[in-house]
């Protein structure tokens, strides 16, 4: 059969053309797509705020400042419960294990509580047998970056590292999917909180912390038992750093207390 190559000529064309127009709109669809991405928090400031709250000691809800408050709820991140129900949410931070952590895990397996574990790069790294063991035990494991950088720090793009890069790696060695964030240092901004959302995470803050992370000034056990237990309120985000020596070794004891005064100990998945 031969081919008249003059007659094939105009059709090839007309398919190279179209070819070229579709490539062509590919190549723009893709571009604005990227650059909805990268301007999705226009106008949104970066500004660094630190998460702070004014504590009683008479068993009332703390404030936690009416603008920090509001920043935070506007991209549907939590700090504290409601009023009415006597509910205490137990968050640890984890990142690095000081030894302490597998008693913490026996003390709540002990009490039936679950908790929720704030957890690094290095932590998943370094101890992946102890958040399996989070996982089995029932805790939630929550995402505290890959590099415990503070937020406004960083790009968006850096942003959506610290937190992904976290997020793939603890699905791929477990197959568990992470939704829970908490900010390092409890320090963020309108676009970190944008951000953290636009990737399917609830931002957590607290409305109780004490000074527990600094290993080389432990309080005493009854004076760290006596601060928790005075500032203990309905709906409260209790956070405890899993490296204190102190909270391993009051931990019991603050969890039947805090049970015989009426509270119980919810899941952040139980959240109101």
């Amino acid at each position: 059969m031969t081919i008249n190559l003059k007659k094939c000529l105009p059709n090839m064309m007309k398919i190279l053309v179209i070819m070229l127009i579709i490539f062509t709109l590919t190549i723009i669809n893709n571009k604005n797509t990227e650059e909805t991405i990268l301007t999705s928090s226009q106008g949104l400031s970066n500004k660094k705020i630190g998460w702070g709250i004014k504590r009683n000691d008479n068993h009332e809800q703390p404030d936690l400042g009416k603008t920090n408050k509001t920043i935070l709820e506007k991209y549907n991140g939590i700090a504290m419960g409601n009023n009415k129900d006597k509910f205490i949410y137990l968050t640890f931070d984890e990142g690095y294990e000081a030894g302490y952590t597998p008693k913490i895990l026996d003390t709540l397996k002990e009490n039936n509580v679950t908790a929720t574990f704030f957890i690094t790069a290095h932590y998943l790294n370094t101890e992946p047998d102890l958040v399996k063991r989070m996982i089995d035990e029932g805790h939630i494991v929550g995402n505290h970056t890959v590099n415990h950088k503070s937020m406004p720090t960083l790009t968006e793009q850096q942003i959506n590292a610290e937190i992904m890069d976290l997020h793939k790696a603890i699905y791929e060695k477990f197959q568990y999917e992470m939704k829970y964030m908490r900010p390092p240092m409890g320090e963020y901004s309108e676009i970190s909180l944008n951000v953290t959302q636009s990737l399917g995470y609830k931002t957590v803050m607290w409305s109780f912390a004490y000074e527990d992370w600094n290993e080389k000034k432990q309080l005493e056990n009854s004076i760290a038992k006596k601060k928790i237990i005075d500032n203990i309120h309905n709906g409260e985000i209790m956070l405890l750093h899993g490296k204190s020596e102190t909270n391993t070794n009051i931990l019991g004891e603050v969890i039947r207390e805090v049970k015989n005064m009426g509270y119980e100990f919810k899941s952040l998945d139980e959240f109101k």
